[in-house]
């Protein structure tokens, strides 16, 4: 594997076109912080693939779209060539794409707001960058505040119609919610969809893809992955929290990204990071169903903002334990996600 990836580095310096092609798969495979074309490679897989099951295939074409325009935006924007390299441009803009694609209506007007939002999470990557350099690198922040932006707009604009979106609603008294009892069966489909969930995807087949993707540059960042997403799906069904929120893997998504940064990527692992990516794990399950109720007026969904939030919480007391040097995900030092 090592031979092939040498091989492809010394092909793709060779080549202007084959290098951008590097850049974009790196910069998918960023998104669980792999700096390897092939874990992007999988990764792609796996969204055409889930969008395909779906019926979307619109879906697909965004991501791959935006991530095109993000790093094009980079280039312009004369950003640094290493992190550029690395895929630190690219990881959000395909997120936004996926998004929008998957909350919007289809119409020429959603090309235009990917465009849009891909280009925009290149400046907020940069302006987040600068703000969270103590503590570590600017993660989805960029795809997270872009994507917020870009959807309370629809509510403003009649051209674009967020048909996917969930329904506003004003919180009053909250009634808690009577989970239904599930199976072994259910359990395990919550944690595979909670991997496939990572990229706004429903597929067990795209999990699978995720996880093989995963694998292939990091075993560690792998078994963190699948063990957070059984630790969300555990925590989510001890708390009782909705059957259909935590079978269709949305409860698991972010705390899936938490167990991969903190265990694998911002600490040197141990018995101790363990402990504390699983710590980190169960609070972003929390954080998830606290910013689900906290949004419902808006009509917007949490996106991976828990993740976000409980990621950097973790990394302000980093003195406390060993960590990794440098920080993934930070433009300026990039590194692979293990």
């Amino acid at each position: 594997m090592e031979k092939i990836l040498a091989n492809w580095e010394s092909l793709s310096v060779s080549s202007g076109a084959l290098r951008f092609l590097d850049t974009n798969l790196r910069g998918i495979g960023q998104v669980m912080f792999q700096d390897n074309p092939l874990s992007g490679a999988l990764f792609l897989a796996a969204i055409a693939w889930g969008s395909y099951a779906a019926g979307t295939p619109q879906v697909a074409i965004a991501g791959v779209l935006a991530v095109i325009v993000s790093n094009l935006t980079a280039l312009w924007l004369h950003v640094e060539s290493e992190p550029l390299h690395s895929g630190l441009y690219g990881f959000n803009g395909i997120l936004v794409g996926l998004a929008l694609a998957t909350f919007l209506a289809p119409g020429p007007l959603l090309w235009v707001y990917v465009i849009l939002g891909a280009a925009v999470s290149v400046v907020v990557m940069l302006a987040t960058t600068n703000v969270v350099k103590p503590w570590g690198g600017a993660l989805t922040f960029p795809f997270v505040l872009t994507t917020w932006l870009l959807l309370l707009a629809t509510y403003g604009f009649s051209g674009l119609a967020g048909t996917a979106l969930p329904s506003g609603a004003v919180v009053t008294a909250f009634q808690p919610y009577k989970a239904n009892p599930l199976q072994l069966i259910d359990l395990g489909n919550g944690v595979i969809l909670s991997i496939s969930q990572v990229f706004l995807k429903g597929s067990g087949i795209s999990a699978l893809l995720l996880l093989a993707g995963l694998a292939v540059s990091s075993l560690a960042a792998a078994a963190f992955a699948l063990g957070g997403a059984v630790l969300a799906v555990l925590t989510a069904h001890l708390f009782g929290a909705e059957s259909d929120l935590i079978t269709g893997g949305l409860l698991g998504f972010s705390p899936v990204l938490t167990a991969i940064a903190l265990g694998t990527v911002f600490y040197r692992p141990s018995w101790r990071v363990v402990a504390y990516a699983a710590l980190a794990t169960v609070f972003t399950v929390i954080a998830q169903a606290a910013l689900n109720v906290a949004l419902t007026p808006f009509a917007i969904p949490a996106l991976t903002a828990p993740f976000v939030l409980v990621t950097w919480l973790f990394l302000l007391p980093r003195q406390r334990l060993e960590t990794v040097a440098p920080a993934a995900n930070d433009v300026e030092k990039p590194v692979a996600g293990a």
